[in-house]
């Protein structure tokens, strides 16, 4: 697999293995609670959409601007990292989520759709930093042979995070007896106020706890004490390793990210609407949350299942297959209707879990000590899941949402092309003149 190629001298770890262990163990607490926080947003979208009375493309401005958010700080983050390490930037991401969480309370009290906005996009900025760092500290901390493995590992405990989170999201947050918005629309101008504020504080007491949680966590972090990894940072005044822009395996990566984190986004976006239709699932929006914890624990499953495999089997080809299953799954759902139609979208979930931290690994491979701004670029890729959750909510509009989901289908196919063809590094890769790769790339 290609990330045996990271094994770059200035890529090795220099804490011993039960120092890794713990660090692993500790820095995989991080990938559960973003993965929890992320996919509350699912929640989100059909409450503030009911609400405020939008439509689907108003609704998508939820992940728009949680994920804008990776776009604007992701290359901020990797210079963060090169200037005060892994480790300080993934506290500087906690507290920073923690004080985007503790904004929602505000927001709620007014409340006010663009301080919604405004609040997601400070928790996002927290989780951009923390995933810059964390994804490639993961990446090289331990063999390089296992690099996939082991992020498939840490992202499972993420996916973990969003299994559970739509569940607790949709009994806290969404209401059993949502009013019928014809009634919501004829409301005074007072009651549609108090109404607004009545629903919109179900937010408060998950999102105080979230923030006083990740504080508490960013403190703790601090605290202990990590194994540093400057061979995978970027130095003064290094120019061995040229520049990140030569790394074709990067550079297409940065798109596998993009439509990758777009299409799973997409989908758990507009899942509790699509299930509840008469036509797919005819269930209330409370127990469509539910089956939107089957998605994400599909992931969950499946990254565990993957971590096994990739010990065993190439990144490439694991990849390659699970976006062609992917694929077929959701074109199958654009043309079914009823439960095939409800369970193919969601075992969809299950071969997403390979794919983030597959093209991850593939695509920092060689880098050495460019890998810090390698994960900026890929972490700024998943702005994916602002842009492309918006375009299937303005399709939505006009074609329906059942159809709209060719959005995701097609950002399948381009994995499966970067899987087995656009992932190969090309000879400009950093490495030693002596180093030989002991595993293909696949």
């Amino acid at each position: 697999m290609a990330i045996a190629n990271i094994k770059s001298p200035t890529a090795q770890v220099t804490a011993p293995a039960s120092s890794a262990r713990v660090a692993l163990a500790v820095v995989t607490s991080l990938f559960f609670m973003w993965g929890f926080v992320t996919v509350l947003n699912d929640v989100l979208v059909p409450h503030l959409k009911s609400i405020f009375d939008l439509n689907y493309a108003q609704a998508s401005l939820i992940q728009f601007a949680f994920f804008l958010a990776y776009f604007i700080f992701s290359i901020p983050s990797a210079k963060l990292i090169d200037s005060i390490g892994y480790k300080k930037t993934m506290v500087v991401g906690v507290v920073v989520m923690g004080v985007g969480a503790l904004l929602f309370i505000p927001s709620a009290m007014v409340p006010s759709y663009p301080l919604f906005l405004g609040a997601l996009m400070v928790l996002a900025g927290g989780i951009t930093a923390l995933q810059v760092a964390a994804n490639p500290y993961v990446a090289v901390l331990g063999p390089p042979e296992t690099a996939s493995s082991r992020l498939n590992l840490s992202q499972a405990f993420n996916s973990l995070g969003t299994a559970i989170a739509p569940y607790l999201g949709g009994r806290l947050i969404l209401s059993a007896s949502a009013r019928d918005m014809n009634v919501v629309r004829q409301m005074s101008a007072d009651a549609l106020q108090a109404y607004r504020v009545q629903e919109a504080s179900s937010v408060k007491l998950p999102y105080l706890v979230i923030g006083l949680a990740l504080i508490a966590l960013g403190v703790a972090i601090g605290l202990f004490k990590l194994p540093p990894m400057p061979g995978a940072e970027h130095h003064k005044g290094d120019t061995s390793a040229g520049s990140v822009w030569k790394h074709r395996n990067l550079v297409l990566g940065v798109v596998g990210i993009f439509v990758y984190v777009g299409a799973e986004v997409s989908i758990g976006s507009y899942l509790i609407n699509y299930l509840s239709q008469a036509n797919i699932g005819n269930i209330s929006e409370v127990d469509a949350a539910k089956y939107v914890s089957l998605y994400w624990g599909g992931a969950m499953v499946g990254r565990f299942i993957g971590s096994a495999i990739l010990q065993k089997v190439r990144t490439g080809t694991v990849l390659g297959l699970a976006a062609l299953v992917a694929s077929a799954l959701v074109f199958t759902t654009i043309f079914t209707s009823g439960h095939l139609a409800m369970w193919s979208i969601i075992l969809v979930g299950l071969f997403n879990s390979v794919m983030f931290p597959s093209i991850f690994t593939l695509g920092i491979a060689e880098l050495g000590p460019l890998t810090g701004d390698g994960s900026g670029l890929l972490i700024m890729a998943i702005v994916g899941g602002a842009l492309i959750p918006f375009a299937q909510g303005a399709m939505a509009d006009r074609i329906g949402l059942h159809h709209a989901f060719i959005l995701p289908a097609i950002c399948y196919l381009y994995i499966v092309y970067y899987a087995f063809r656009g992932s190969k590094p090309l000879a400009t890769a950093y490495r030693r003149p002596s180093e030989t790769c002991s595993r293909g790339n696949g």
